[in-house]
Formats: C-alpha cells, sequence, structure tokens
C-alpha cells in the first residue's frame, strides 16, 4: 500500500548564481521531508504496562515494518471510555476495546443507556485475544465445581472494580447472595491485598481477570497451592447464550499444568470511519500473515481461526477492509 505525493521537479543551467543554485536546493531540502512523511495511524490502548498497551505496540510494530507509508503510534489512555470516546469522534483512529464495553456502547445498554452518542461510524477489524475470568482456589479448600463455593471464604472483588463486576455476573446466574458464602471479602487488586488473603488462607477462593500465562498467577498456583476452577454450569452456559459480548473459552494447561474451562469477554481491534476499505484490509492482512510473530510475543496474541474471527458484537458490523480479507 502507498500513498502518493506529487514531487517537484527543478532544472538550472550552468550560467545560473549559485545564489540561485543554493535557494533551489534550501527549498529541496525543505519540500522532501512532507514528501517522505507516513500516513500516521493513532492506536488507542489502556494504561502503559497493560496487556492491552503490550499488544498496541506489538500491531504498530508489525504494521510499521510491513505497511509501506504508514507510521503506527500507540496513544496509551488510563480509561478504556476515553479511548472509545476519542475513537468515535476521530481523534483516535484504531483502538483495543474490550467486548463488554463495546457491546453496551453499540446497544446503549448499562453505563450507556441514557447517552445520546452514535457508535454505528466504528467497525471491528478483529478480535485480538481472550480475557477469561478465573476463580482461582486453594486446592486444599475442597472445592472442584462452581456450586462448591458455597459456605467457602471468597473475596469478590472490590465494589465497582472489573472483578467484582464479573463475581456479580456469576452470582446473578446462579441465584446466590453473599450469604451464601461463609466469608465475602471485598479486597482490591492493588497492593496485592487480594492474593495476599489467599495466599495466607483468608480466602479460599478469589476471582481474577487477565489473559494467561502470567507471572503474577504462575506464582500463584507454586507458592500458595492454587488452581483454577473448572466452571463447566449450566447456568453459565446460559448467561453467555444471553450476552453477545461474552464468550465460553479455557485456560490452557499449558499455562498452569491443569486445563480450566470458563467464560469472558474479548479484546477487539476497532477502527473508526478513517480507515478505509484498503488500509483496513491492510492492516488486517498484515496482522494475520504475521500471526506467530504475534503469538511468539505472547501466546495469547495469537488471534483467531477465520471463521471465529468474523464473528462480531450485536449492533457493530464488520470492517469492509477485513470482511474482504476474511472472504479470500
Amino acid at each position: 500500500m502507498s500513498f502518493k505525493k506529487d514531487s517537484i521537479a527543478k532544472s538550472y543551467s550552468p550560467s545560473v548564481s549559485r545564489m540561485t543554485i543554493s535557494s533551489v536546493l534550501g527549498i529541496l531540502l525543505f519540500l522532501a521531508p512532507l514528501s517522505a512523511s507516513a500516513y500516521e495511524i493513532l492506536i488507542g490502548t489502556d494504561s502503559v504496562g497493560s496487556f492491552s498497551y503490550f499488544s498496541g505496540r506489538m500491531i504498530c510494530r508489525t504494521i510499521n515494518k510491513q505497511l509501506d507509508d504508514v507510521s503506527c503510534v500507540v496513544q496509551a489512555a488510563d480509561d478504556e471510555i476515553d479511548n472509545l470516546s476519542n475513537l468515535q469522534n476521530g481523534s483516535l483512529d484504531l483502538a483495543i476495546i474490550n467486548s463488554n464495553i463495546l457491546g453496551a456502547a453499540v446497544n446503549k445498554t448499562g453505563m450507556f443507556q441514557f447517552l445520546d452518542i452514535n457508535y454505528e461510524n466504528l467497525a471491528i477489524l478483529t478480535p485480538l485475544y481472550d480475557r477469561p475470568i478465573g476463580l482461582l482456589v486453594r486446592s486444599n479448600a475442597g472445592i472442584s465445581t462452581l456450586n462448591d463455593l458455597v459456605g467457602k471464604r471468597i473475596n469478590g472483588g472490590s465494589p465497582g472494580s472489573t472483578e467484582r463486576r464479573a463475581m456479580e455476573l456469576i452470582m446473578k446466574a446462579k441465584g446466590w447472595s453473599v450469604e451464601v458464602f461463609e466469608r465475602f471479602e471485598e479486597l482490591p487488586t492493588s497492593q496485592s491485598q487480594d492474593t495476599m488473603a489467599f495466599c495466607q488462607g483468608t480466602v479460599q477462593a478469589m476471582i481474577t481477570i487477565g489473559v494467561h500465562p502470567a507471572l503474577s498467577t504462575q506464582r500463584l498456583t507454586e507458592n500458595c497451592k492454587a488452581v483454577f476452577l473448572d466452571i463447566n454450569d449450566e447456568a453459565i452456559d446460559k448467561l453467555v447464550n444471553s450476552r453477545p459480548s461474552c464468550w465460553k473459552t479455557e485456560i490452557s494447561a499449558t499455562s498452569y499444568s491443569k486445563l480450566a474451562r470458563t467464560f469472558g469477554t474479548r479484546a477487539m481491534l476497532v477502527a473508526s470511519n478513517v480507515i478505509d476499505k484498503d488500509t483496513g484490509y491492510a492492516i488486517t492482512k498484515v496482522l494475520y500473515g504475521n500471526k506467530a510473530r504475534l503469538k511468539n510475543s505472547h501466546p495469547a496474541l495469537s488471534l483467531y481461526p477465520i471463521l471465529e474471527a468474523k464473528k462480531g458484537i450485536k449492533g457493530l458490523q464488520l470492517h469492509k477492509g477485513a470482511e474482504q480479507f476474511f472472504s479470500e
């Protein structure tokens, strides 16, 4: 893919004065950076240090290496909703947005219910990676099924946190209240308060959300007798089927020696209408052409089979460039 710019040809005779030659050379030097400048793409991610930011850097690195005349730059933000807003108004060209936020925005549910903002100018290029909801349990706690959590000591996450919202989804699906547990803590992830309580035995189960494998989780499995609970449950199946922004997924055995079925959301690479069909096609093709390289950077960033990648979110279409690539 190339972005053509007009060139300027200059000629001079040997009799032209040195001053004239210097002037012409100065003009050419001034114009040269413009003719060599690249089409800039801004991709919004979560804050620096997050997996979203890491993924954005890998995407930009791939685009910059493989596509001529394109410069991809990562722009980190502390709030995912800020990225969504900046994408919608054209301040960003691409953004990595979690499927639950994206689904709520385009279908005007949850926190977007009363916002008069139209997100129809956005389109999905491809899903990037799963964000599984995991339940870590102590191996000596006698918890082997979801129903075994009843009567146990658990940490459900701090109020308003992503972990707490996920725990409330599970509890609603199962028809539980906090009273069914022996102890229901509301410890945050900050300063490792949740993991400390888990390792000390104050709680026997805790909810986690994120990509795998993760070094912090590996340490919990090795040092604190943690295992992921296999969530193979009819109530959870019904929950997933009722929420287009959720998918069934697995935490693989290669990550922590034991496979665990669960559910979660997906990080989506979303484009604004600034990205035309040709550019969207080129980006999607480059990413899928470098699947092995992306997977080598982290196993979670392995993209999806084409048939799976074509499944979007209710209310939001697949980008026409991505659609063309997937149809090939």
